[in-house]
């Protein structure tokens, strides 16, 4: 693992907050240590997620006024990204500063920013958006939070709508390291179960790091049924 001292101080974080029993405060705690200074945030890029472009331009998506919701959107850029795309956009971050940051940057957006939680999301979210995307913040979550947060997430799915997950993997023989951790392929299956079906999966060596990372790239649906919810 990388001895990146923004990373290190991440890890010392969420350790800290998790000894206490708050799983999740830590990211709150992150961004206002930052005081600003998007280089002190691990996953700020100010860059929309790579891997994430290549598969919409792979996919060739276009919003066309449909509804998307961006999961742990840190500062922006994958929803504003996504805002220019055509959809109309909701994005959530747990952490407050992170909102506010985004807001700071696009203040002329036209993203719905929001202070959110994913394992208790807002009760209009349900079955609501035509697309979700949520990238590395699975995760950063211990396992049994995991495991609650994946069926939320599906949960956002509509009817017919998409759900691009991204994450670190790695095979059951593999040690599952620090934070972040990777994913089994195996855990993915709890969305599924949710209720939604998987369309792709693709495991590669995501090059954009440096050292290169092992990824998972899983696009689902959610299926209309006999025109009910399934």
């Amino acid at each position: 693992m990388s001895s990146d001292p923004k990373r290190s101080r991440a890890r010392e974080l969420a350790a800290s907050h998790l000894a206490r029993g708050d799983a999740v405060g830590w990211f709150e705690a992150l961004y206002a240590e930052a005081g600003g200074d998007s280089a002190k945030v691990p996953w700020a890029d100010l860059r929309p997620n790579p891997n994430f472009l290549d598969w919409i331009a792979a996919h060739r998506i276009d919003g066309n006024g449909r509804r998307a919701l961006v999961v742990g959107c840190g500062l922006g850029d994958d929803a504003e990204f996504l805002a220019s795309r055509g959809f109309q956009v909701t994005a959530f971050d747990i952490a407050p500063t992170a909102v506010d940051w985004c807001g700071k940057r696009f203040p002329q957006s036209t993203v719905r920013y929001e202070v959110g939680d994913l394992l208790s999301p807002a009760p209009g979210w349900r079955h609501a958006f035509d697309f979700v995307f949520e990238a590395y913040t699975l995760q950063v979550l211990p396992a049994e939070l995991r495991e609650q947060a994946m069926p939320k997430l599906a949960d956002a799915v509509q009817p017919g709508g998409t759900l691009l997950l991204i994450c670190r993997g790695r095979l059951p023989q593999d040690n599952e390291g620090q934070m972040p951790w990777p994913l089994l392929r195996s855990e993915l299956s709890a969305l599924e179960r949710a209720g939604l079906s998987l369309e792709e999966f693709e495991e590669f060596w995501d090059r954009h790091d440096d050292p290169p990372v092992w990824r998972f790239r899983a696009g689902y649906s959610r299926p209309i049924v006999c025109g009910t919810l399934r």
